[in-house]
């Protein structure tokens, strides 16, 4: 890699999966003046970076034919399986030294099977999920924490660059979404403090608002309590990130963690309560939703 160089003028890309962050991830690849290939299952998905310039392709095979470097970020182990590894996934449609990033929340193992089959093909391949939701990806201030060969790491650094600002090599294949497991086990327990918070804050009547004020800037200040409590108090449960995906990651976790055998039974407990509000309709919401079950545990009516 070290003969090679990234650059506007000289690198196509190719981006599978285009949701509410892979969207506003692509955007900044398109004004930073990269030449971008998309796809997504639904086209309308795609239709406002079609409009910036983007060209749509009709398969991850097509995405990869068309790219030297190819990011994915879709829903679920099974659907980056599918695109990147399926007979007409990305790998199909690689040329010897492209690479592939997966920036799916996905299971370590996959990506190590990713990395060995895109070996055989002498393609390359990077693990490397994010933290931040919606906003950090609307602003390019998305964690990256990224596994594999670190050469490879630091050929595609440009095109991370254009997307986070930390953005870390964690080690092999597989170490990034170790690493987003470990980000994700904080956010499960740091949610359930933040909503208890507030529900206690409420009963105790305080004022909101005001109280924030005290903790947001002390000790128990976190980014969770300073990106999400402000949409609680709103009641704006908006999916920054949903609670079914986050059902996702958290199972994913606890798989992890039984392999081996740790008990985590913060991380457990926080599985549960999600899934007691998933089965409450609220699988669509976003994950300060939370403060709804644990309202209704103390029949709270949350304002």
């Amino acid at each position: 890699m070290a003969e090679r160089e990234i650059t506007p003028e000289t690198s196509r890309v190719g981006w599978i999966g285009t949701g509410l962050m892979g969207a506003s991830m692509c955007e900044h690849l398109i004004a930073a003046g990269y030449a971008l290939t998309v796809f997504t299952r639904t086209r309308t998905r795609a239709a406002a970076l079609l409009a910036h310039g983007a060209t749509w392709a009709d398969s991850p095979r097509a995405v990869a034919a068309s790219a030297e470097v190819v990011f994915t970020m879709v829903g679920t182990p099974a659907d980056v399986r599918a695109v990147v590894l399926g007979d007409d996934g990305a790998l199909a449609g690689a040329a010897r030294g492209a690479v592939l990033v997966d920036m799916t929340t996905s299971e370590p193992a996959l990506a190590r099977e990713i990395d060995a089959a895109a070996r055989v093909r002498g393609v390359a391949a990077l693990d490397a999920p994010v933290s931040g939701g919606d906003v950090g990806a609307r602003e390019a201030r998305l964690s990256i924490m990224v596994g594999g060969d670190r050469e490879v790491f630091e050929y595609v650094q440009p095109l991370f660059a254009r997307l986070g600002r930390t953005i870390v090599h964690q080690g092999p294949a597989g170490a990034g979404q170790h690493a987003k497991m470990v980000n994700q086990i904080l956010i499960a327990t740091g949610m359930i403090g933040v909503c208890e918070a507030l529900l206690y804050a409420y009963k105790a009547g305080l004022d909101l608002p005001t109280v924030l004020t005290s903790v947001s800037g002390g000790a128990a200040g976190s980014w969770s309590l300073t990106n999400y409590a402000p949409r609680i108090l709103r009641r704006d449960f908006a999916p920054g990130f949903a609670v079914a995906h986050f059902l996702k990651d958290l199972g994913l976790a606890l798989a992890e963690a039984r392999r081996m055998r740790l008990a985590l039974p913060g991380l457990a407990l926080a599985e549960q309560l999600y899934r007691a509000l998933e089965a409450e309709d609220y699988g669509a919401s976003g994950i300060q939703a939370l403060v709804l079950a644990l309202a209704r545990l103390s029949a709270v009516d949350w304002p």
